[in-house]
């Protein structure tokens, strides 16, 4: 079978790439190379055994080109970061895969399935519970609640005083409230509705935070490993935001590529939402830790009191549908980081670029200082 990976020279892509070649899988990837992220052009890890079309998603004319012959689709091209630009957003993650439908159907294409990249962003804060009212499903943090420290999620009944207790978020409440959650939100609407109406079986896979080999040193996004293995690897302390206390789950990229085969592969998995998540939630002061460890320093992070606008404050996702369908966690935390630094240590250009990133964030308002401390009164 022939099979398009859109973003097949990114992080994520790449990898599916790879996998796909070994189980004889022909492959063709479309990729814009966007300078952001490839500042040097094809990465050298991209296996000529693939087809390469470099182009945009969102152009019809390149996307046309891409799904000629194939039979199978991965849409894993993504705009992603922090930054204020939020109509790339949604032209690049929705307005690309209501393209691909588009031009399936005007074609008349024999594309039999398509998996696509979404995100644990879609739940936007996720899944709590008070322990007087219940599960909860909070909107966003307040500013004002950010500005005083005050890191935790309240009931939202009124006149409770509860913290809410984070709980494993699974498949079944979306809330996204950032960009980039609701244009992959739209996403795998556009996809579940538009494949069932032609159709054409679609799988939308909701990473969490996914991490190893081939993550991209230059974008702010490109992840908390990247961000703190440059630091270290230039004798800097990891800088953690909030109080550090803030709970994710990590997975590795090369079980995201096995998710990703097996959701193309299992058609229990058609039409469905998938979460790809860690092993267990850990939070980043003990993430920190690990990553010092497994990196041979002895360096201390800096806790300087600051807070990017926006952040989820408990994210946990579980996996337990997907690990229901075959799939499991092969790699843990410790081999993330054993596999990144590994990595790292073989490129040519390991500077740290955090200083740049900080200011580009603090003047687009999306990195923020702390104004008052409160004293917790935590029930």
């Amino acid at each position: 079978m022939k099979v398009l990976v859109t973003g097949g020279a990114g992080f994520i892509g790449s990898h599916t790439v790879d996998l796909l070649l070994e189980k004889g899988y022909k492959v063709k990837v479309l990729d814009l190379l966007q300078k952001r992220v490839h500042p040097y052009g094809k990465p050298r890890y991209l296996s000529s055994d693939i087809e390469f079309i470099q182009g945009d998603v969102a152009d019809k004319e390149a996307m046309s080109k891409a799904l000629e012959g194939v039979e199978g689709v991965f849409h894993l091209a993504a705009y992603q970061d922090y930054m204020t630009d939020f109509s790339n957003f949604i032209r690049a993650n929705t307005l690309s895969t209501a393209l691909i439908f588009e031009i399936i159907v005007e074609k008349k294409l024999n594309v039999e399935k398509i998996v696509l990249a979404s995100s644990q962003s879609t739940y936007g804060e996720g899944k709590y519970t008070c322990k007087i009212h219940g599960i909860q499903y909070p909107d966003s943090r307040s500013l004002e609640q950010l500005e005083k420290s005050d890191w935790e999620m309240h009931c939202t009944e009124a006149g409770c005083t509860n913290y809410l207790e984070p709980v494993l978020i699974d498949e079944a409440v979306t809330n996204p409230f950032t960009a980039y959650g609701i244009s992959k939100e739209a996403l795998e609407r556009l996809s579940n509705k538009l494949g069932k109406r032609y159709s054409i079986p679609t799988v939308s896979m909701r990473y969490s935070i996914v991490q190893g080999p081939r993550n991209s040193f230059f974008n702010a996004y490109s992840g908390v490993c990247r961000i703190f293995t440059l630091r270290l690897i230039n004798n800097k302390p990891p800088v953690i935001y909030e109080d550090g206390k803030q709970l994710r789950d990590y997975v590795h990229v090369l079980d995201v590529a096995a998710a990703n085969i097996l959701a193309f592969e299992n058609p229990k998995c058609n039409h469905s939402a998938l979460n790809v998540g860690g092993t267990a939630g850990t939070n980043l002061l003990d993430y920190t830790k690990v990553l010092i460890k497994v990196a041979g320093k002895n360096i201390e992070p800096l806790i300087p009191r600051y807070f990017r606008y926006g952040d989820t404050r408990h994210t946990v996702s579980s996996s337990e549908k997907l690990k229901s369908l075959g799939w499991k966690n092969k790699y843990t935390l410790e081999d993330i980081f054993r596999d990144y630094l590994k990595w790292v240590h073989e490129q040519p250009d390991v500077k740290d670029r955090y200083e740049e990133v900080e200011e580009i964030m603090k003047k687009q308002s999306v990195l923020r200082q702390v104004k008052s401390l409160i004293k917790e009164t935590r029930k």
